[in-house]
């Protein structure tokens, strides 16, 4: 299980240098600050999870904020039942999620194609409005679920003191906070890499590649499709379900704005840019998307204006009025020229554009060689 070509372990090495290094690489980008970094790594695993039933095995779900949120409320309970320790939420927010994912599979598999996506919509819908109109007691509605002083936390307060205010999480009594926490999500997404990157390679995941290929054909060899979807589709949710939890660890709050279909639709965007059934596109679209999200809509005009200072007088206005559509709150017209772009250009998304890339290198490398001339047979 735990043996590894020299390719993967190539890949894994490099990823996980990547991922520990982005406080230096990102820092030109002007997006190394803590929270940010967070939100990087934890939307990184919610698209890898979904990359597992979407990109492996074919399936579109547009329900899977579902499980995000659900991850999140769970997490937050946990802090105020038990303990404000991140490990016993994460554990609890992901056992749950997957009890809920198991739940909605085994319903929602039984149809597939559009309907099997429709079916995961409206269930994440369903989820969504029981969270803000109808479940308020545990889930306390359009305000979200929040730390409170009066809160048991049962274990916490069994070995010490409550404390004058309100806690923050920690791990085993350290605060996760700035970099710290990045570090503590960090290391939770190159896991779960590791993870999808085991089951890609597993017998397991190439049952998922041909249920992806051509499931009616395996179903005519003998071959039982049902319990691969659904393990996929539990360990998809489980993924998103830690997702959720990292979110409620850095910021313990959990809102029924995380189980909008819009959530949903994000990471469905994540995964086709940077490239559905690869390890590391999906990965990628999540890092670009956060990035427009939180550096793009916090441009404005004075940063603009400083920005083309070296135009003559008058076309830096131009470029500024021409530009500021693209930035600030017209973010989303930048990001959905991007998905136009790579969706027409490179249907395989980012990482198609990377393998063409090698490959021309691969290719202006290799020198021509001379073959001798064949003998023509006389007519």
């Amino acid at each position: 299980m735990l043996a590894m070509s020299r390719n993967d372990l190539l890949l894994f090495l490099g990823f996980t240098i990547a991922v520990l290094a982005m406080p230096i690489w990102l820092q030109p980008f002007g997006a190394a600050y803590p929270d940010l970094l967070q939100r990087f790594t934890i939307y990184a695993i919610l698209a890898v999870g979904f990359n597992i039933l979407f990109g492996l095995t074919g399936y579109l779900s547009f329900g899977h904020a579902a499980f995000f949120g659900v991850g999140s409320y769970a997490a937050v309970w946990s802090f105020k039942l038990l303990s404000m320790d991140a490990i016993p939420a994460m554990a609890f927010a992901i056992v749950v999620s997957g009890i809920f994912a198991l739940l909605i599979g085994y319903v929602s598999l039984r149809r597939s194609g559009i309907y099997f996506s429709i079916l995961t919509l409206a269930f994440a819908q369903m989820s969504y409005n029981l969270a803000y109109s109808v479940l308020t007691p545990i889930t306390n509605g359009e305000t979200g679920l929040q730390l409170d002083l009066a809160d048991p936390r049962y274990l916490d307060r069994a070995f010490s003191a409550a404390p004058a205010g309100l806690p923050s999480p920690t791990l085993l009594g350290a605060p996760l906070t700035g970099y710290a926490g990045f570090y503590f999500c960090a290391g939770f997404l190159i896991i779960a890499f590791f993870i999808a990157q085991r089951i890609t390679g597993s017998p397991f995941g190439m049952m998922l590649k041909g249920i992806k290929s051509n499931q009616t054909r395996m179903n005519y060899t003998g071959f039982n499709t049902k319990p691969y979807t659904l393990a996929a589709f539990v360990i998809s949710g489980m993924y998103a379900g830690l997702a959720g939890a990292l979110l409620a660890i850095t910021d313990p709050l959990a809102g029924a704005e995380r189980m909008q279909w819009t959530a949903s639709g994000e990471v469905v965007l994540m995964t086709i840019l940077g490239g559905a059934g690869t390890l590391v596109g999906p990965v990628i679209g999540a890092w670009l998307i956060k990035y427009f999200e939180n550096i793009f809509s916090a441009i404005n005009d004075s940063i603009l204006t400083r920005f083309f200072a070296f135009l003559p007088e008058g076309a830096d206005h131009v470029a500024v009025t021409i530009a500021s559509k693209f930035v600030g709150e017209g973010w989303f017209l930048t990001l959905g020229l991007v998905f136009v772009l790579i969706v027409v250009f490179l249907p395989g998304g980012i990482m198609e554009g990377v393998r063409r890339i090698v490959g021309l290198f691969n290719r202006s490398g290799k020198t021509p060689r001379h073959t001798p001339a064949q003998v023509q047979p006389a007519e």
